[in-house]
């Protein structure tokens, strides 16, 4: 399948969120240290970071590339946008081997590779973006039964997550925190998507901000957004970045690319070949991902339980 204009700048805008979003991941681990050393730590509840510049510039770099992210949804499916979002695994890791001297063996080389490989078989598999003349066709997709029901379980597992694991688990298993981002960033790209279609269609002449489904969208984004950088931070300030990033990654894609696939059915217009070409390429992405957390401390002093669940960053310090 050729790739149409639109997926082509869907590409090159994800491609720059990468870069942004990987690089914010560093400098905002280099202020929550600075703040923890101050302060209370993130992980404690503890907001000293606000006071912190570093930490404001990583912000800075993710909301730009939030917003370069939140444009490519506008031009591409998100089933060739979200996947690239494996590019910030690799200039994450890259600079925390040189920044923050969190180790990158050889092997955590290959799984950057992988990633690579991965994305660019997306890429050239990608379905073309679904043609949507009003944000109420979105809020009509997003209204069919088995959407709604996707969104029923993921609000009841987020709430069980929040109200019963985070206190008793939250600080020793990584999986919570990302657990939290990853469920509430699967509907957050779903509610993305649909304002961005709003405002393009807006910049082309039709006002889609006359309707209240734009609105009700936009408050999803805001929310959902707000809880994220919460747990993300928390999980950021407790368990290494060379783990944080791809296992966030590999639950935040998976649980979007299925919520993409139940809402815009971008599969309906692709014969069984290109799905599969597309699931290759993805389990290539999860491959390279994995391959880099289970390398990130080979060579140094092994740990006897995986750090997905029980090694918090600052375990050795204590």
């Amino acid at each position: 399948m050729g790739i149409s204009s639109d997926n082509v700048t869907g590409l090159i805008l994800a491609v720059s969120s990468s870069i942004f979003i990987g690089s914010s991941f560093i400098i905002k681990k280099m202020g929550l240290k600075k703040a923890g050393t101050t302060g209370k730590r993130a992980a404690s509840g503890g907001h000293a970071y606000l006071y912190e510049p570093w930490w404001w510039l990583g912000m800075i770099s993710m909301i730009v590339g939030e917003i370069a992210n939140f444009a490519a949804y506008a031009f591409a499916p998100a089933l060739l946008v979200t996947p690239l979002g494996a590019l910030s695994i690799i200039f994450s890791a890259v600079l925390a081997h040189f920044i923050l001297k969190e180790n990158l063996h050889m092997f955590g080389v290959l799984g950057c590779a992988l990633c690579v490989v991965g994305s660019v078989t997306i890429v050239l598999h990608a379905p073309r973006e679904r043609d949507i003349h009003s944000v109420k066709e979105v809020w009509h997709l997003a209204t069919e039964p088995g959407f709604l029901i996707y969104t029923c379980i993921i609000v009841a597992m987020v709430v069980a997550l929040i109200f019963y694991y985070v206190p008793r688990y939250g600080e020793t298993h990584l999986i919570i925190y990302v657990g939290i981002c990853s469920l509430t960033g699967s509907i957050t790209v779903m509610a993305v998507k649909a304002v961005s279609i709003a405002l393009k269609l807006s910049f082309e002449g039709t006002n889609q901000f006359i309707y209240f489904q734009t609105w009700f969208f936009t408050l999803v984004v805001i929310g959902c957004c707000v809880l994220q950088i919460n747990y993300l931070n928390k999980a950021l300030d407790t368990f290494n970045t060379a783990v944080v990033s791809p296992v966030y990654y590999v639950m935040f894609t998976s649980f979007t690319i299925f919520a993409s696939i139940i809402m815009f059915k971008e599969w309906d217009t692709q014969n069984a070949s290109q799905i599969a070409t597309e699931v290759c390429g993805f389990v290539t992405i999860l491959s390279g991902t994995f391959l880099l957390h289970k390398t990130k401390d080979m060579g140094n002093k092994p740990t006897e339980v995986s750090p997905i669940f029980t090694t918090p960053d600052n375990a050795n310090n204590t």
